[in-house]
């Protein structure tokens, strides 16, 4: 993971509107899962955002347990920790950090060397470093889509039962897409005017019939044929009627 990521949510963040720590809650809990996948579901893990090196801290929590009860990957013994050198009693919460960055290579041979028998980290570290650089983006990539989707949904859900104009960018199955600024609209076939026909490039008003907000994002609807649609045009045309 390049140490620029800090870097990167604070422009992501500035650019989307997205708050940094919703965007540092994210990948904490999505490295932490990546993590379990790739070192055990067993184990207990711990992820923390490190904005000095740009990267997420993963910790292994080992406890210490009574002699010969030890669950393989989460626990030791309290003789385990002694000859490991580990000042330990029972009951202890140990805190192992997982180095699975290229930069931390020589952090982890050392810390295997003395602990590897107990935690055994070694061949996943590596495997773990490509993954984790993988999951950041796809964290970032996600959330920046779901700000887009929440940008667009705030910026029209209001303008239901108004005029919108908009420019006519292709056709699908039969309906319209629009152009209407920051957000394509939909202009169904049964809400388009049976006589009216359209081509690519067209300026085209319509009545904002609803905003539909589903798993794929924001879809603004779109009528011709609404009978708010002329009311709006006419309040436009004779506004000194409506002021009265």
């Amino acid at each position: 993971m390049e140490a620029k990521l800090d870097m990167v949510l604070e422009q992501v963040g500035r650019d989307k509107n997205i708050d940094k720590g919703v965007l540092i809650s994210a990948l904490e809990q999505a490295i932490l899962t990546a993590a379990k996948r790739t070192f055990g579901m067993n184990r207990e893990m711990e992820a923390k955002f490190n904005p000095e090196t740009g990267s997420v801290d993963l910790f292994l929590i080992v406890n210490v347990v009574e002699e010969d009860d030890a669950i393989e990957g989460r626990e030791i013994t309290v003789a385990q920790a002694h000859t490991a050198g580990l000042e330990a009693e029972l009951g202890d919460e140990l805190l192992f950090q997982v180095f699975y960055r290229s930069e931390d290579d020589d952090r982890a041979r050392e810390q295997d060397e003395k602990f590897g028998l107990l935690i055994d980290l070694k061949n996943a570290s590596k495997k773990f470093g490509r993954i984790a650089a993988q999951t950041a983006k796809q964290v970032i990539y996600q959330r920046v889509r779901e700000a887009e989707r929440d940008n667009v949904y705030n910026e029209y859900k209001d303008r239901k039962g108004e005029i919108i104009t908009g420019t006519v960018r292709r056709f699908e199955r039969g309906a319209l897409v629009v152009d209407v600024g920051k957000a394509e609209a939909v202009l169904p076939m049964r809400e388009q005017v049976p006589r009216e026909s359209y081509r690519v490039g067209d300026s085209i008003k319509a009545y904002v019939l609803d905003i539909d907000r589903n798993a794929r994002g924001p879809q603004i609807i779109l009528s011709r044929t609404h009978k708010g649609l002329l009311e709006k045009l006419f309040e436009q045309e004779v506004p000194e009627i409506y002021e009265k």
